[in-house]
């Protein structure tokens, strides 16, 4: 059966939807899958979010018509899917990867790609959820595909995806400043990463284009960090001053407060331990349906008016 016949058999309420509904609550759910991977892995909190901003920007400046640049930004919303097949010991390990870890990690684009097959929106994001490993030196993997072989949108995830990697904490590091990793970048210009767009995002970086997008989770919401052992703790747009976020490792509690001098607004909190530990059901991670469902409408119809999507 397929996912649409098995989408529209199973729920009642998908009868009543008009087809554009249909397609945004079966792309919602595929990125709920997503966020839900991603939350797996307690330092990477908002990671999704903000690679497919940097994709949106990087391939609005490459010069992509917006239909090829929502179908890229879909793409790097559900690049790690693979990361389901990945051990939570991995993943939470406060020590750098063994070349035996790598190899297992490694393995994330190709099963990503295996999740997505059948999937009525697969084919669109197959390819880059598959190759955004691969670089222009022909060093990267699953395929070791080189130069103009990889596809273009590929490229800009992979390029994307390091920079928020290298300006991420981590439990064994501490993040790079933005002039370290925009460094880093241009050293490898032509072989980890492509020059034309490496460029591109150098360029955009230095006029200040990603300043909102760095440490955040959504627009305007600066990431949270575990006071007790430095994990990430997403804070969401419909969170106010009293509500708590929960430590995704060590489940300490935290209370939103008003940033010392912020105007007051779910953008000027901040997270202070209270001392409190929560219940296993605390630490349970909630999908952010809110930004899910905003991401969506902006792409979906966009890559269906191109012909990239099942209408």
């Amino acid at each position: 059966m397929g996912m649409m016949a098995f989408f529209t058999r199973r729920d009642p309420a998908a009868w009543a939807m008009r087809p554009e509904t249909q397609r945004e609550a079966i792309v919602g759910s595929l990125l709920a899958w997503a966020w839900a991977v991603e939350a797996r892995d307690p330092w990477t909190g908002g990671h999704l979010w903000r690679v497919a901003r940097y994709t949106e920007l990087l391939a609005d400046r490459a010069g992509m018509a917006p239909q090829e640049r929502a179908q890229v930004a879909l793409a790097a919303f559900v690049h790690d899917l693979g990361k389901l097949a990945v051990p939570d010991a991995l993943l939470r390990q406060r020590e750098p990867l063994s070349e035996a870890d790598h190899a297992v990690m490694r393995t994330h684009p190709e099963m990503g790609a295996r999740l997505l097959a059948g999937h009525p929106y697969g084919p669109l994001v197959h390819d880059i959820v598959l190759l955004h490993h691969e670089t222009p030196d022909g060093q990267g993997y699953p395929r070791g595909l080189s130069g103009p072989t990889i596809p273009t949108g590929a490229r800009i995830v992979g390029l994307c995806d390091a920079f928020d990697a290298m300006t991420t904490r981590r439990a064994w590091r501490d993040a790079m400043s933005v002039d370290e990793a925009l460094s880093a970048i241009e050293v490898q210009l032509g072989r980890q990463f492509d020059d034309f767009l490496g460029r591109h995002f150098l360029a955009l970086a230095r006029e200040g284009a990603l300043q909102g997008i760095i440490g955040h989770s959504d627009e305007g919401m600066p990431l949270q960090h575990c006071a007790t052992c430095g994990p990430t703790m997403v804070q969401r747009r419909e969170h106010r001053i009293g509500e708590h976020l929960h430590c995704p490792v060590c489940g300490a509690r935290h209370r939103l407060v008003a940033a010392a001098g912020a105007v007051a607004g779910p953008r000027a909190l901040i997270a202070e331990p209270t001392g409190a530990f929560g219940s296993p059901m605390d630490m349970l991670p909630q999908p952010d349906h809110a930004l899910i469902r905003r991401f969506v409408q902006d792409t979906v119809g966009l890559a269906v008016q191109a012909g990239y999507a099942p209408a």
